[in-house]
């Protein structure tokens, strides 16, 4: 048994010693031929050149088994190249400029949007009485001087008298509100039910200027297109009331805002004040994670605009209040600074971060802003034309969702109720105030208007300038039979109705040098059919040839998925540009 054994190990042996021959055979002749394509490790990067002689001869020394040793040296050794994704590095350096650059860019547009704004408040103090009063002039002086057949006031009058009496009409309706009333009932609901009325409040007036300013667009036209018969002006009274009672409810919803920033103001621990800053910082959330193209930030960035000129606004009204009550000690103020200074700085950094991510997560460069800038400023200059067909407060109503029709009736009314005026040295002191106030106004445009035509000017858009707004057939049409007719305006004024032909309506013989000359109306409304061709005549009798069919070339499967992405291409709706976005066009961030 034991010879047995000895030699089943002798030949296990043999066995094993021939194996490990035939291995080490193998490899050689792999080491000769130089060839390893599985087993042989890539060769390790270093922070020097590569030498395969020696990396060779290091792989001949070292043992089959790895070590710790040769990982901890490895890992110790390594290097690496950023140049060799020298587009990558360079990309995210341009991010981190953008960020850098985000702040002084916004501030740019938001300090001339914020002027645009204060330019169109200021012109309903300022210049709008003075126009009613000289368009009620004209009204009055005209028929005492025989002059009963021609047109009594040009079109722009008339919006300034429907503005004038809507801010009569809505002043003395605001009488009849309480705002100490208003005040107390707020004061005395809990700090969780103020919030989100606070945020409700802000929901409602984007909802108020988005349909307001419809509302007072349709009142003009009624009031200003051209009329075949009287009664028809009739139209014009249901138009009027509607844009007295939007304005009435606009101005109490700017009253409950106010009233609600005062409370938090004067509550003791200010934890409400703290809640409705924060309520700024949920808005980047809202924003930031959202797909962006241009059109979209030029919406949301005239909103901006417009929140920050509002909260100005509340908070003049706001102090207006408190120093009322405080019987106008000045010590008072400098206990509201630090609360005006916290909102006047959540407002700008929340709007600084908003804007600074949003073109970092859609590769929007900071240029952007002057393009902004540049529309902004076209809207300024084209309103100071002769063929302008809007006043330039309706423009910054369109573009930014400002109306300032709300906001002064409520400004007029807390002034009036907060400032006593009695005596003569009191009524002194409010017309220098007025005059004050037409001065700034002036310097103000003209300021803007020197800086518009610059800018206009660097993005190269004064060919825009000289184009008539593209007009369409109205919708709104009583008849087919009276949409055929077009109206070519006389020199004298009068409308006279004509077939439409296929040449256009001839201009006007004569102009006005006046600035308030409205530009003609385009008189051809629909364009003429168009004929369609004749096909070839043929000899009587003979029949025409027919044509051999021609068989479809057959396409490939690429060539069918790009006619495929060709066709989507063509069916999506053109871009808009940025002069036809406004506040209101793109509903809430959605893209189209």
């Amino acid at each position: 048994m034991a010879d047995v054994s000895g030699i089943g190990l002798s030949e296990q042996k043999e066995v094993e010693i021939e194996l490990k021959n035939r291995q080490e055979r193998r490899w050689g002749g792999a080491h000769r031929s130089g060839k390893l394509p599985r087993v042989t490790p890539e060769l390790p990067e270093t922070l020097g050149f590569y030498d395969i002689s020696s990396v060779r001869r290091e792989q001949r020394g070292l043992s089959a088994d790895p070590s710790l040793t040769r990982f901890i040296c490895a890992e110790l050794t390594r290097g690496y190249f950023l140049e060799h994704n020298e587009a990558k590095y360079t990309e995210r350096r341009e991010r981190v400029y953008t960020c850098m650059r985000i702040p002084k860019e916004l501030e740019k547009l938001m300090i001339f949007g914020f002027f645009l704004c204060a330019d169109a408040f200021l012109y309903v103090f300022t210049l709008l009485p003075l126009r009613v009063l000289l368009a009620l002039l004209r009204l009055f002086t005209l028929p005492c001087c025989g002059f009963s057949g021609s047109q009594l006031l040009q079109p722009a009058q008339v919006c300034d008298m429907l503005k004038g009496l809507i801010l009569l009409l809505c002043f003395s309706m605001m009488h009849y509100v309480d705002y100490s009333m208003m005040y107390h009932l707020i004061r005395g609901q809990s700090v969780i039910k103020l919030y989100i009325i606070y945020n409700m409040l802000e929901v409602a007036d984007r909802l108020f200027s988005s349909f307001g300013q419809d509302i007072l667009d349709a009142l003009y036209w009624t009031a200003t297109e051209p009329k075949e018969r009287k009664r028809d002006n009739i139209g014009v009274i249901p138009h009027f009331f509607m844009a007295v009672f939007y304005v009435f409810l606009h101005a109490i919803l700017i009253m409950v805002q106010a009233s609600t920033l005062n409370v938090a103001f004067n509550s003791h621990n200010k934890s409400l004040l703290t809640i409705m800053m924060s309520n700024n910082f949920v808005e980047i959330k809202g924003s930031v994670f959202k797909k962006f193209e241009k059109n979209n930030l030029f919406q949301m960035s005239n909103s901006d605009i417009k929140e920050r000129f509002t909260s100005y606004v509340l908070l003049l009204i706001v102090c207006l209040r408190n120093m009322e009550q405080f019987s106008w000690n000045p010590e008072h103020m400098w206990v509201l600074l630090p609360d005006v200074f916290m909102v006047v700085t959540s407002e700008v950094a929340v709007d600084i971060i908003k804007h600074a991510f949003i073109t970092k997560f859609n590769d929007i460069p900071a240029d952007v802003y002057s393009e902004y800038r540049a529309s902004l400023a076209f809207d300024l200059v084209s309103s100071r034309q002769k063929n302008a067909y809007t006043d330039y407060s309706d423009s910054v109503a369109r573009r930014m969702g400002f109306i300032p029709l709300p906001l002064a009736v409520l400004l007029i009314r807390v002034v009036m109720s907060s400032v006593k005026v009695q005596g003569a040295m009191s009524y002194s002191c409010v017309l220098l105030f007025y005059l004050g106030l037409v001065t700034m106004k002036v310097l103000n445009s003209i300021v803007l208007l020197g800086k518009s035509c610059v800018y206009v000017k660097r993005a190269k858009m004064e060919e825009k300038l000289f184009e008539r707004p593209p007009t369409a057939p109205s919708a709104s049409a009583k008849s087919p039979s009276k949409a055929d007719p077009a109206r070519c305006p006389k020199a004298s004024g009068e409308v006279k109705t004509t077939q439409i032909v296929a040449a256009p309506c001839t201009p006007p013989c004569s102009s006005s040098s006046s600035v308030t000359t409205q530009p003609a109306p385009r008189t051809q409304l629909f364009p003429p059919p168009a004929t369609p061709a004749k096909p070839a005549s043929h000899p009587a009798g003979v029949p025409p040839e027919a044509e051999p069919e021609q068989p479809e070339p057959s396409l490939s499967k690429e060539e069918e998925h790009a006619a495929h992405d060709v066709a989507e291409l063509e069916q999506r709706p053109p871009k808009k540009d940025l002069l036809e976005i406004d506040r209101f066009t793109i509903c809430g961030n959605r893209i189209d």
